[in-house]
């Protein structure tokens, strides 16, 4: 008699899709999970990461929550705009951002850095995007989490007083 469990993918029988959130069905005896709405998506189990085939996005997964794996900064820059705007109408604001240390190079040209001649601050002031103070991940080896969360956002309530994450693609 054959294992159930290995007619199915990596992640099981079923899997919420990673765009719209709806519950997905695998295809029995292959790595593939098929979204009405978003089409196929596969699991590689050498790294356990999710690939939409349309559009070869990579996706990992953490605490039952997936990740796109990004390779362009334009990616993650939209990701944190979009987080910033889920803030802003839910009553919080940003007051600190902190990206996955692997995103460091990918990001450094992108990062808002004050100029001592212009801010009358010492040479190393801190990276900014969106008008927040930037910090890197811990490492790995501290927070495994790191290796596939992308960012995450230090709130307070209230609303920004100057809302500056409309400066998306600048």
């Amino acid at each position: 008699m054959m294992n159930p469990g290995l007619q199915y993918p990596m992640f099981g029988p079923e899997i919420q899709c990673p765009h719209c959130r709806q519950t997905i069905p695998a295809l029995t005896l292959t790595d593939t999970y098929l979204c009405p709405r978003h089409g196929a998506f596969e699991a590689n189990p050498e790294n356990g990461e999710l690939i939409h085939l349309q559009s070869g996005r990579h996706w990992r997964r953490w605490n039952n929550e997936w990740y796109r794996q990004h390779t362009h900064p334009d990616g993650i820059r939209f990701e944190i705009h979009e987080a910033l705007d889920k803030l802003y109408t839910q009553g919080f604001r940003a007051t600190r951002v902190i990206i996955a240390r692997r995103y460091q190079e990918l990001m450094s040209g992108y990062l808002e850095r004050s100029t001592p001649w212009r801010s009358g601050q010492p040479e190393a002031t801190a990276a900014r995007l969106y008008g927040l103070p930037v910090e890197f991940s811990p490492d790995t080896s501290e927070d495994p989490s790191w290796e596939v969360i992308n960012f995450d956002l230090e709130k307070e309530p209230g609303v920004p007083v100057r809302y500056p994450y409309f400066r998306l693609f600048e």
